[in-house]
């Protein structure tokens, strides 16, 4: 049985709803996860139900404190992460009056445009840090009173999916943040509801709850909660973060200069600000960070290691991973002339344009699979670059160490290109936990573990440091250049082959 304090994180993904519990000195002693159903009633539409993501979170926490043969009087602090963006209506009683709408759902482009009429594009990214799109939560509400008014009518709560947990655990309407920055309708220099916001879109705000700091206690483990998922009654329930913001406490990037990459499907460039920093075109996500008092910008390119499993799949599929980047070993810097454009989904940052395509430029006959290869880890690294220089022009410091996670840091010399890059120190995150470790940590922080998210931070397990060669760099800045040039070249191209 597991000894002294435990701390429960719980994160309620697209996927699943895990359970994660971590102890005094941020070791990982136990993990569950139980599945989530998906919908896609029409095309562009993604949703779920919230009973779900109740009935996967008790099944989580149970198996979680059982694989530590440990009772819930163990468990000293809840803390909860999950998707973002996702609208959740509920009625007088506080039962969902329908199916979650969830962050990847494309319906509301018209809502997106009525957003920018009604508040004014520029005045819409100063309030709130970022431009009216389709995934965020504001564009949802407007679609369901045009197009379901009776659901619409009936509406008295607006939740995102953790906050539905929250609710089922303790009976509490509370939200973090983090997570009710990502919404479209905060006012991210003062960290709570806009008025104006809400003036303009016309939503009453008795319908958005309380919002509270990442480790702030928000409510208590309900008697009937506790039935069902084997906690005691009375545990404090933090307020914890939006995905995005607690993995990045998980991995330790909770203050200037410390950045966050992860090198997913997609990749996302996380960085922490002293104060709000705001992209004018919108070309960068800025919201309130879990820990308290702190704000983040963030970067999202749609194809990163997404990039590599496509070409190994499509033009490789007998070949693994770890053969492919050796062969690419013997290429020098630069792939000898030859270019990747990780545009295979479209793009987010630093071009907001579902019409950009991804591309090798320079091919010639002496390339072969190797510099094909290599060229594509370069350029997801350049692409990755991009939001960097991005963050930079807005204001953001002096990057003085990147911590990695994610699929794609398991190869080396991916990680030894980023480096040489980025022209920083990257360090690899030893056993990424993801969100839920951050959520465990910042409910650690809430009861009094360590002081504060910083101290906490210093539990996140780290590889050795990876250091910039500079030479390497001078190549890739030179290279780097030419890759900048190419997207405004081809975007017109782009534009007629989507036709």
């Amino acid at each position: 049985m597991a000894g002294g304090p435990l701390f429960l994180g719980v994160d309620v993904s697209t996927t699943g709803s895990k359970a994660l519990l971590v102890d005094a000195a941020g070791t990982v002693v136990a993990s569950a996860t139980a599945p989530h159903s998906l919908q896609t009633p029409r095309p562009l539409w993604s949703e779920q139900q919230p009973h779900e993501w109740w009935q996967a979170a008790c099944r989580s926490i149970r198996g979680a404190l059982e694989q530590a043969d440990a009772s819930g009087n163990a468990v000293a602090a809840v803390g909860l992460t999950g998707q973002m963006h996702g609208l959740v209506l509920l009625d007088e009683e506080g039962e969902p009056l329908r199916p979650a709408i969830l962050w990847n759902d494309q319906r509301t482009a018209a809502q997106c445009d009525e957003i920018r009429a009604r508040v004014g594009a520029e005045r819409l990214i100063q309030i709130t840090g970022n431009d009216a799109l389709t995934g965020l939560t504001a564009p949802k509400v407007l679609w369901v009173r045009e197009h379901e008014p009776k659901v619409y009518a009936r509406v008295r709560h607006i939740l995102l999916p953790k906050d539905y947990v929250r609710y089922r655990l303790s009976g509490t309407l509370a939200m973090d943040k983090a997570d009710g920055s990502g919404t479209l309708l905060f006012d991210l220099r003062e960290r709570t509801w806009s008025a104006e916001m809400l003036a303009a879109l016309d939503i009453p705000s008795a319908w958005l709850p309380p919002t509270f700091e990442g480790p702030e206690t928000t409510a208590t483990v309900s008697d009937e909660a506790a039935q069902l998922t084997g906690l005691a009654p009375g545990t404090p329930i933090v307020a914890g973060g939006g995905d995005q913001a607690a993995q990045a406490v998980g991995v330790g990037a909770v203050q200037p200069g410390v950045l966050a990459l992860t090198l997913g499907t997609s990749g996302v460039v996380f960085a922490t600000t002293d104060g709000p920093l705001i992209e004018p075109h919108g070309r960068l996500h800025a919201f309130c960070h879990a820990v308290p008092g702190q704000w983040h910008l963030m970067g999202v390119m749609l194809s990163a290691a997404g990039s590599l499993q496509w070409y190994r799949d499509m033009l490789a599929p007998h070949t693994s991973f770890a053969e492919l980047l050796e062969e690419a070993e013997a290429v020098p810097a630069g792939s000898d002339g030859l270019l990747f454009l990780p545009y295979l989904s479209g793009e987010r940052t630093p071009y907001a344009d579902p019409l950009a395509r991804g591309a090798w430029v320079g091919l010639t006959l002496r390339h072969t699979r190797a510099h094909l290869t290599r060229a594509l880890l370069e350029g997801v690294a350049f692409g990755l670059a991009d939001c960097f220089e991005l963050m930079r022009a807005v204001g953001l410091g002096a990057t003085e160490q990147v911590r990695v996670s994610g699929g794609g840091a398991r190869g080396a010399l991916w990680l030894r290109i980023l480096a040489n890059v980025l022209a920083t120190e990257l360090v690899p995150v030893e056993a990424s936990e993801g969100a839920a470790f951050g959520a465990a940590l910042l409910a650690g922080v809430g009861a009094g573990a360590w002081p504060d998210v910083l101290a906490a931070s210093q539990a996140v397990p780290l590889r050795a440091p990876i250091l910039p060669d500079p030479a390497q760099t001078e190549r890739y800045q030179r290279v780097y250049g030419i890759y900048r040039a190419l997207y405004p070249a081809l975007k017109p191209s782009f534009a007629a082959l989507a036709e």
